[in-house]
């Protein structure tokens, strides 16, 4: 704010431009008003998940539900006053209205009665869901069709004007359209109790449907996400880089997610299949049956078929990632250098200088004077697939989306939130790398990557400019010093060919042993310009091992680790089905949950999933819009408008009429 009443040349144009959404001094001052008046609401909850895994009907219930919020909110509103069962039925209505009311209205003998108890009940839970934002937030959240009616039974008070509001209540039934109401004002609610979710990485791989995770988000009102290492592999993927390419299909038939990439995204498979079949079709490829595959079932044409196609991509794979490897000696990954040391004779291969047998070493592609090298039909296979990949429009929807919602960190109401880590050294000081010649650390060494993930996709059509980039890229999936993966090697190769499991150990990125340190955690704050006195580091990436003791907080409580296992194939190890943060106006609530079983078991029987809420931190007074990051943009919006004000009042903006 301009507290004298001289303008510079910048400050004049910037407030005539200001000037044309507020043109004359009442509509400033109302501005003033509401802005002031917003900055003393209590802030909205925000709600933190992640590693996904395309895990989507887990995510859809954990995001209807909001954690819990949901049920909390009917058990405020309601007290003792109506039964567990109504609410239960209250609460499945809420997150799935349509499927619910397509049981409930076959079931209800007196339905009309029925609809006039739901809707009244929605109704209140509604006005306490909205009882935090202004009537003009309220509004815009409302769905456009019946926007008018939710905003008079929200705003007017049923005793004083009983009749009023019984006739619109009424209404909506006579004139059937209960069913619509309902699922409108469910939607409503399940809105208004969340003000932003964050992602916090991971959304790909593994599970059947990131696809549906991702339009789901992109649905959303306010969502950002942090990259994860499985998300770099798709956006790489979609950047036409070949290596991230051949792991994205490897990773989708290790866990038999094929239509994924077929039925989701348009990539046509066809031509890896007959590529398999021709120098695989006598291969038991058993190394490579489908982890989902938990039965054993070989004699199914399909799984032998994806077997082949697994082992056929696998190794393109190793081979594009040995070429990336050998121009780039600065990765510091030659130990992953591992066709050169196979003893095709003998089935054997040499690691750090220790020779162990082969599970499997029948490599018909691979030439053994030069086994980093694509053979003819390998290079058109990858060029097939390439092609799929950069014209997918799905796909490069969802790419998209990653770029304009999201990044490699946030920073957000004092909240620091990446999905693994900030490589650190063995002493616990700031890893460096060197990138084209310079060396970054800490959030430069973040930024660096981002803007080159930004560069290589922005250049997919003409990856000759910025080859290097694009093995970038590959790095960040899998590379030693990886804000997105912590581990100092990635041993696929080891635990696809050799029994011994000492030789599929990856060792965690020191940030792993000093994430408990409360040294470490301020200082990863202060290098992201944020105060440890009141601030948190939020993660994923690494699953809390619950079941042998594990705390998802650490430090004090300085870092919280929310990965928990939403993903099935993690929930063994884990013990639970995955961890979400709730940070309402006044606490930061931890939200462990037990295994979802179906929507079909939750909607039929009102099972909601079961969860554990923990308390992080409790402030004394509650949070308001005015502590938060959009309280301090408002801030400077009134104090922009305040300038123009008072150059309204001296004659230095011309006012409009």
């Amino acid at each position: 704010m301009n507290n004298s009443n001289v303008y510079d040349e910048a400050q004049i144009k910037y407030l005539t431009l200001l000037s044309h959404k507020f043109p004359n001094i009442q509509s400033v001052c109302t501005e003033i008003i509401n802005l002031e008046a917003i900055l003393n609401l209590p802030k909205g909850t925000e709600h933190f998940l992640t590693d996904i895994h395309g895990e989507y009907d887990t995510f859809s219930h954990v995001l209807r539900n909001a954690s819990g919020v949901v049920r909390r909110k009917i058990d405020q509103v309601f007290g003792h006053t109506i039964s567990e069962k109504s609410k239960k039925l209250l609460a499945t209505l809420i997150y799935y209205p349509e499927e619910k009311l397509e049981i409930v209205t076959k079931t209800i003998d007196d339905l009309d009665n029925w609809y006039s108890v739901t809707l009244r009940r929605l109704v209140d839970v509604a006005r306490a869901a909205a009882d935090k934002y202004t009537r003009s937030k309220v509004r815009k959240a409302m769905p456009p069709d019946y926007a008018y009616i939710i905003d008079e039974l929200l705003n007017e008070n049923p005793a004083k004007k009983e009749q009023y509001y019984d006739k619109i209540i009424n209404t909506i039934i006579e004139i059937g359209r209960a069913n619509h109401f309902i699922i409108a004002i469910s939607k409503f609610i399940q809105r208004l109790l969340i003000d932003r979710l964050h992602i916090i990485g991971d959304i790909y791989d593994r599970g059947p449907y990131p696809d549906k995770v991702m339009e789901t988000l992109m649905q959303y009102h306010c969502v950002d996400i942090q990259w994860g290492n499985h998300d770099i592999l798709w956006i790489g993927a979609a950047s036409g880089i070949k290596s991230c390419i051949s792991t994205v299909v490897r990773i989708s038939a290790r866990y038999d997610n094929l239509d994924t990439l077929e039925d989701a995204y348009g990539i046509n498979l066809l031509p890896l299949a007959t590529f398999a079949m021709k120098f695989y079709g006598n291969d038991p490829c058993e190394c490579f049956v489908p982890k989902t595959n938990a039965e054993g079932n070989y004699d199914s044409l399909n799984i032998k078929l994806v077997s082949q196609m697994h082992k056929a991509i696998a190794v393109i794979e190793f081979k594009l990632e040995s070429q990336i490897i050998k121009r780039n000696p600065d990765f510091n990954m030659q130990s992953r250098l591992l066709l050169d040391k196979i003893n095709f004779e003998k089935a054997t291969v040499t690691i750090a200088g220790k020779e162990y047998p082969m599970k499997d070493c029948n490599f018909p592609t691979i030439d053994p004077k030069d086994p980093f090298k694509l053979c003819p039909e390998e290079e058109e296979l990858m060029e097939k697939l390439k092609f799929s990949f950069l014209n997918s429009p799905q796909l490069q929807k969802h790419i998209k989306f990653f770029f304009s919602a999201g990044s490699l960190y946030l920073r957000y109401n004092s909240n620091l939130l990446f999905h693994s880590c900030i490589p650190l050294n063995e002493d616990g000081s700031f890893k460096e790398a060197t990138i084209n010649g310079a060396k970054y650390k800490g959030k430069a060494l973040c930024d660096m990557f981002e803007m080159i993930t930004r560069r290589a996709y922005m250049n997919r059509w003409h990856q000759e400019k910025v080859l290097q980039d694009f093995d970038y890229v590959w790095y960040l999936w899998c590379g030693p010093g990886s804000p997105l993966f912590g581990k100092d090697q990635m041993t696929t190769f080891e635990r696809y060919f050799i029994e011994d499991k000492t030789t599929h150990k990856e060792n965690l990125d020191p940030y792993y042993k000093y994430r408990d340190d409360i040294t470490t955690c301020d200082n990863i704050l202060k290098e992201f310009g944020l105060d440890p006195a009141v601030s948190h580091i939020i993660n994923g990436h690494v699953p809390v091992k619950v079941i042998k003791g594990e705390s998802p907080i650490k430090a004090d409580g300085k870092l919280l680790v929310i990965d928990g296992g939403m993903s099935k194939p993690y929930q063994k190890v884990t013990g639970i089905a995955g961890y979400t943060l709730m940070y309402d106006s006044y606490s930061l609530i931890l939200v462990e949950h037990h295994p979802f079983v179906s929507p079909q078991i939750a909607i039929e029987q009102e099972l909601d999933i079961i969860s554990t809420r923990s308390l992080v931190t409790r402030e004394a007074s509650r949070i308001k819009v005015g502590d938060t990051d959009i309280g301090s943009d408002i801030k400077k919006q009134i104090g922009d408008l305040k300038d123009l004000l008072n150059a309204y009042l001296h004659g230095i903006i011309k006012i409009k009429v």
